[in-house]
């Protein structure tokens, strides 16, 4: 678990524009359910506050998931805001 989210934040929160793409996606209320399709990875909203986190691959037209990791958003958040400080991206706070 620990290491496909470290590959996410190394991978996915690499400047300020995707930090903020995928920051409001988290934090918005209007998408209860949905998926993020970041560089590598695809962050899965299952509600408000449950997340799921996955590498997707597509091999002969069709979808697999290898490895997956369940987040809740405040942990989610957490642990991306503190990779992005550490990038020197400017943080956002809950809106």
């Amino acid at each position: 678990m620990q290491e496909l989210l470290q590959s996410f934040l190394e991978d996915e929160i690499s400047d300020q524009e995707f930090y903020d793409g995928i920051i409001d996606f988290v934090y918005s209320f209007n998408i209860r359910s949905g998926e993020y399709e970041c560089n590598r990875f695809v962050i899965k909203k299952m509600d408000h506050l449950n997340f799921i986190i996955f590498d997707e691959y597509v091999i002969d037209d069709k979808r697999e998931i290898h490895n997956s990791v369940s987040i809740h958003k405040y942990k989610f958040i957490k642990l991306v805001n503190e990779f992005a400080k550490k990038q020197g991206i400017i943080v956002r706070s809950s809106f």
